[in-house]
């Protein structure tokens, strides 16, 4: 039924291919397209096939897939194995930093929510402790949340605190900005912190959490942040790599600072 949806779809872009017009074939298709996309289709809407495309169109399916081609290069399209080619979505600038979720979101015109997942005190795990300089044992508290804009995931977050930089947090409702209260109630104002960004696969629970396919490509953030040189958040999140793109302002050791286009920053803590 979905075929069928799409390939009617086909029929319904306006506009020809002009042979003879001394424009390649594939580059008036791809205008065709994307003009087609950016006024009738929604981020994420299926795209008709190649095979109903070439049918409208009367053109070479080779033809057809090198206009797709430009405009999944373009990330206008993504292609989905076994799926097919859908509208994309757009990806935020992801510039790492120590900044609110909830302030970002909203000055982007997007309304922030997150569910909590856990708040609790735990041992901390061999792992753990290496991570927080710790001993093996000693109480961290553990923050588990799935961060949301305008009802869709964007990412999962778990911070990792020493319970005794932290005492009775847990007497209080899960806190909407982790490092607003940690700021005002602790006095914890980080400073500085380390970073480690990797591609990987979503496991199981994390896919079924940002709502994609298991597998998918994800964005795993390992920080290390710190108040002076104390070890106060160790924290992991995933973000879902449709949404993100990451961007990273590069200077010359020792060059003047110059003015750039800055892209926001995106970060959940």
């Amino acid at each position: 039924m979905r075929g069928n949806v799409v390939g009617h779809a086909a029929d319904s872009i306006p506009g020809e291919i002009l042979r003879g017009a001394g424009t390649a074939l594939h580059v008036q298709l791809r205008e065709l397209l994307r003009s087609y996309i950016s006024t009738a289709l929604q981020p994420g809407a299926p795209f008709p096939s190649e095979r109903d495309l070439s049918a409208r169109f009367q053109l070479a399916r080779m033809t057809v897939r090198h206009a797709i081609d430009s405009l999944v290069d373009e990330q206008v399209l993504d292609r989905v194995v076994g799926l097919g080619t859908f509208v994309s979505r757009p990806k935020f600038d992801l510039q790492v930093k120590l900044t609110s979720y909830s302030e970002e979101m909203q000055r982007r015109g997007m309304t922030p929510a997150a569910q909590v997942l856990s708040f609790e005190k735990i041992p901390a795990t061999a792992r753990l402790a290496r991570e927080l300089h710790l001993e093996e044992g000693q109480a961290v508290i553990r923050f588990r949340r799935l961060l949301l804009a305008d009802d869709e995931p964007m990412s999962v977050d778990e911070n990792f605190i020493p319970a005794h930089r932290v005492p009775g947090i847990l007497d209080q409702p899960p806190p909407t900005s982790l490092y607003n209260v940690l700021s005002e109630r602790y006095g914890l104002v980080m400073e500085w912190g380390e970073d480690t960004i990797e591609a990987t696969a979503a496991s199981p629970s994390i896919a079924r959490l940002l709502k994609v396919e298991m597998g998918a490509p994800v964005l795993r953030i390992q920080r290390h942040a710190y108040v002076s040189r104390a070890m106060v958040d160790y924290s992991v999140s995933f973000y879902r790599a449709d949404r993100y793109k990451l961007w990273v302002p590069l200077q010359r050791p020792g060059a003047r600072p110059r003015t750039t286009h800055t892209p926001s920053s995106v970060n959940g803590v």
